[in-house]
């Protein structure tokens, strides 16, 4: 006999089993968010089995509205490499980027159906599960969208269990008008956020604020593997980035990131970002700015290699940053300050890729921590390839810093001060973790240790940052 679905929404269903039978108590259940009302029109939907399921590769999952139109369709046998446009993202080229995502997850006894687009308010659906999607389970069951939001443009509200205008960070972020010139900011409730998110250049001006780091959780197990370089080698004009600062070696990696921005006078607080990409599973930003004046206050920001990316004038505060591989990197100019940058494997905590127009990565009364099992002398401050980023900088200032620091401090390649003659790999203050100051003798020949006058000044964000001064990141 083939399974049936028991219904259950957190406001209406259509119970295909009766509540409190046996059959009912062992059955699946079927769940979106949201209260009498109705849920959010970018609600995922959820299954909830009594043991784990296996995702099958035959049949589909299907949302019809009550008219019977179809609205969307997910199928099994490509739920694992779906796609889909996010956020309206636009390549260079000007076509519509659509990334991979999966879009049935199974995360313990529970899957998830991350539908292609948006529903429409006000409206009735029922969904429909063919046998194959969960082996024999089959099932349906109706649920209805909230009437049109009434909410103000300048503030969204998101709420993962349905209490808010979105259920995802993305609907929000696309209730923003294209071409915004007014401050708006998104707060999200506490809860686990489970999607890709994209902001592109024409939705200025943002603000997402978190519930606190740890209680706010976006995440996402994107990387280059599924949206990057190794994904898209033969990508067509639809995966080209836009705003590229290196014309050839940013070609397509711009869509990797679990939280990626490509707009300007952007500001992220209270919030915990973890690219859940396994460690050796590829380049996988947590976060990505690609615009000037993009400040971070009070986040955690979690990967393994490239976890934080800036490419323009970024300011990071109050925050917690871990990896193993380059986890502060890019292009931009960045300022660091009063934040914990933890080294989750041995390699190397910084790559500046600034050339001589602009300073590079700037860290200022910073705590240089270890996961445990991280050896000693097994992590250097920072990296360069120095025969193509002959510029580059990275500054290291009043830094409190475990053993795990390697005495010699700087990787160059080639292994030549000479070829490094234009880059900047300066300290001043360095101290291990009980505020005692370090032997730095040994520090890579053509780095220096700054006078304290030039330590004030570089300690100084609106120096560095080119007459920007963040304000801090809280209202």
């Amino acid at each position: 006999m083939k399974a049936a679905i028991t219904v259950l929404t957190a406001a209406m269903a259509l119970a295909l089993c009766a509540p409190g039978t046996a059959a009912a108590e062992s059955e699946p259940r079927f769940s979106v968010p949201g209260r009498g009302g109705g849920t959010c029109v970018d609600a995922p939907l959820t299954l909830t089995f009594p043991t784990p399921p296996t995702l099958g590769s035959s049949g589909a999952i299907e949302v019809r509205k009550a008219d019977g139109s179809l609205a969307d369709r997910i199928e099994a046998a490509t739920a694992k490499t779906d796609r889909k446009n996010i956020g309206g993202a636009i390549s260079d080229t000007g076509l519509p980027h659509h990334f991979s995502y999966e879009s049935i997850m199974v995360e313990g006894n529970t899957a998830t159906v991350y539908l292609h687009r948006q529903l429409e308010y006000g409206q009735e659906y029922r969904v429909t599960v063919e046998p194959g999607v969960f082996g024999d389970v089959r099932g349906s069951w109706r649920f209805r969208t909230k009437k049109r939001a009434s909410f103000p443009r300048h503030r969204l509200t998101v709420s993962a269990h349905g209490g808010g205008d979105f259920c995802t960070v993305q609907g929000a972020v696309d209730a923003v008008p294209t071409g915004n010139r007014k401050p708006v900011t998104i707060d999200v409730r506490p809860g686990i956020y489970t999607e890709i998110v994209y902001v592109r250049e024409d939705r200025p001006f943002l603000t997402v604020r978190g519930s606190g780091a740890g209680r706010t959780v976006v995440r996402y197990p994107n990387n280059d593997l599924r949206n990057g370089d190794k994904a898209l080698s033969n990508g067509g004009p639809a995966d080209v980035c836009p705003r590229r600062v290196l014309e050839t070696s940013d070609l397509h990696n711009c869509w990797r990131a679990s939280f990626g921005v490509d707009a300007a006078d952007f500001r992220l607080s209270d919030v915990t970002l973890h690219n859940t990409t396994p460690d050796g599973g590829s380049q996988a930003e947590a976060f990505r700015g690609n615009n000037d004046r993009i400040a971070l206050a009070r986040v955690d920001l979690r990967s393994n290699q490239d976890t934080l990316r800036l490419q323009g004038k970024g300011f990071v505060t109050d925050s917690r940053i871990s990896g193993d591989t380059d986890f502060v990197w890019g292009t931009g100019t960045v300022f660091i300050q009063d934040s914990v940058l933890e080294s989750t494997d041995r390699g190397y905590i910084s790559q500046s890729r600034n050339d001589a127009t602009r300073p590079g990565a700037v860290f200022v009364r910073t705590k240089l921590t270890r996961a445990p099992g991280v050896a000693d002398a097994s992590v250097v401050l920072s990296r360069s390839a120095v025969w193509r980023f002959t510029h580059s900088q990275a500054v290291f200032i009043d830094t409190k810093m475990d053993a795990h620091i390697a005495p010699v401090g700087w990787q160059i390649d080639p292994n030549d001060c000479a070829q490094a003659q234009s880059a900047s790999f300066w300290e001043y203050g360095s101290t291990d973790l009980t505020g005692r100051p370090i032997d730095t003798s040994r520090r890579l020949a053509c780095s220096r240790q700054l006078t304290e006058e030039e330590a004030a000044r570089w300690s100084d964000p609106s120096f560095v940052l080119g007459g920007w001064n963040p304000a801090r990141v809280h209202d």
